[in-house]
């Protein structure tokens, strides 16, 4: 990886040695020069956000210990490239992007597509790589050193959220003409499952998809569809049958120019500006029956396996931008004088930053506790519940507390500390809401009784 830069980001082939149990990447060398491109032409007034004295106390992608066992040598050779990346081809623009509420998700899929960021944990047969989830998990934590969260968010939606049930459950037919492009970043993807109505609760999902001969005819609507306008196909969850909620649904790929689709304009939103979001109409919409993912009926049964990778990824996406928040902070408060003394200075201020720190480390345990569990084949239900709920407490923590520290700068857009806080608070209520999650806890520990008749 170290010998590649430019367009030419580092290629990880197909091949792998399994050495001491543990899957290994056999990397190979990048056999053309390097090129910039549109987006590799960096102009000094688009790093508005980046300031010298953080940037140079940032925690670094090498200072990262892993006592976790589940990080290797080479899963750290791919995040120093994903933050080449990073740094070169997509925080330069994020400014840009924010304010134009939408990032060129084509482009920006494309390079981290030939960078085989789209894929890790794909079949190898559909150009993926063919390894475990704690490399997906890596991707997941470097990306949060892009400095909005709208970039990760779709990245996430594209990796985590709308292909894990299609790569394991897809005919072959469906993983070459969808899943193939979108690990390539040729393809978008989004993932259609939120309605109007039907959020955390997706056992009330309305949207049908009744079957007529050789296709399905689908009627309905999709909420808060991240990628929505610029998407080439959707993972939708309709319901296929009168049976009973959680065995009436069915995952099928829904190509996006479809006659019969329509979306609303990008909602303005509290954070994630950079991130187009819309809502999804169906109007008998026709798609061949071979579009099913999987067995029909079992759609909510994939969609909830789909959840706890969402939902790690979501969790394990905010530890680097929680780690550069607090960096910020200190960067800022020491700085700030007040009342004759360095704001940093203040016990109180101390001891909140460390207390802080120590928050998000117990998050990254979590993480990757449960990253450690799914690589083993156990089910992380419990463990991927938890850390989504941990995430957006700790992260409305962390943010609220950095902010206040910068004061009056706090409230202004321009700094990254108002940008995290205002992007982390998704994570309290996307992908299931805390208190969802509280509810699936209490059912695991078995303390939810059923009422008295």
């Amino acid at each position: 990886w170290q010998t590649c830069s430019g367009a030419q980001w580092a290629r990880v082939m197909a091949t792998r040695s399994v050495l001491g149990g543990v899957a290994r990447v056999m990397v190979g060398r990048c056999a053309a020069s390097s090129g910039g491109g549109a987006l590799g032409r960096v102009g000094a007034a688009a790093v508005r956000l980046a300031r010298p004295a953080a940037a140079a106390r940032a925690q670094s992608t090498d200072a990262i210990v892993d006592d976790s066992g589940i990080f290797t040598a080479e899963h750290m050779e791919m995040r120093r490239s994903l933050r080449k990346l990073i740094d070169t081809e997509i925080n330069p623009f994020v400014d840009e992007w924010e304010e134009a509420g939408i990032f060129p998700a084509h482009t920006v899929f494309k390079k981290l597509g030939d960078g085989g960021f789209l894929g890790v944990d794909k079949p190898v047969e559909f150009g993926g790589l063919g390894l475990d989830m704690s490399y997906a998990m890596a991707i997941a934590e470097e990306m949060g050193n892009v400095h909005c969260g709208g970039v990760p968010m779709a990245v996430g939606v594209q990796t985590d959220m709308a292909t894990p049930a299609l790569a394991k459950f897809g005919s072959d037919e469906l993983r070459r003409n969808y899943l193939a492009p979108s690990i390539a970043g040729d393809f978008v993807a989004c993932l259609g499952v939120s309605e109007a109505g039907a959020g955390s609760d997706v056992a009330s999902t309305k949207t049908v998809a009744r079957r007529e001969g050789d296709e399905y005819v689908i009627n309905g609507s999709k909420m808060w569809t991240t990628s929505g306008t610029q998407a080439d196909w959707m993972c939708l969850l309709a319901n296929t049958s009168d049976d009973a909620p959680h065995k009436n649904k069915s995952l099928m790929v829904l190509p996006m120019d479809a006659k019969g689709i329509s979306t609303a304009p990008r909602f303005k939103k509290l954070g994630m500006r950079s991130s187009d979001t819309t809502q999804c109409f169906f109007d008998n919409v026709r798609i061949p029956a071979s579009h099913l993912i999987g067995e029909e009926g079992k759609g909510f049964t994939y969609q909830m396996q789909q959840f706890q990778q969402e939902r790690l990824f979501g969790a394990t996406n905010l530890l680097m931008m929680l780690d550069n928040c607090i960096t910020e902070t200190i960067d800022y408060a020491a700085g700030r004088r007040m009342f004759g003394e360095a704001l940093i200075d203040k016990q109180s201020v101390q001891f909140t930053l460390a207390e802080l720190q120590m928050e998000v480390e117990a998050l990254r345990s979590l993480c990757y506790r449960a990253t450690r569990a799914h690589v083993a084949g156990q089910d992380v239900t419990r463990l991927a519940t938890m850390a989504k709920l941990k995430g957006g407490r700790t992260a409305r923590q962390v943010t609220d507390a950095c902010l206040q520290y910068f004061g009056g700068m706090g409230y202004v857009e321009e700094t990254l500390v108002n940008r995290i806080y205002r992007d982390s608070r998704l994570l309290s209520i996307g992908g299931g809401a805390d208190e969802v999650m509280l509810q699936i806890l209490a059912k695991l520990n078995g303390t939810i009784r059923k009422a008295k008749a």
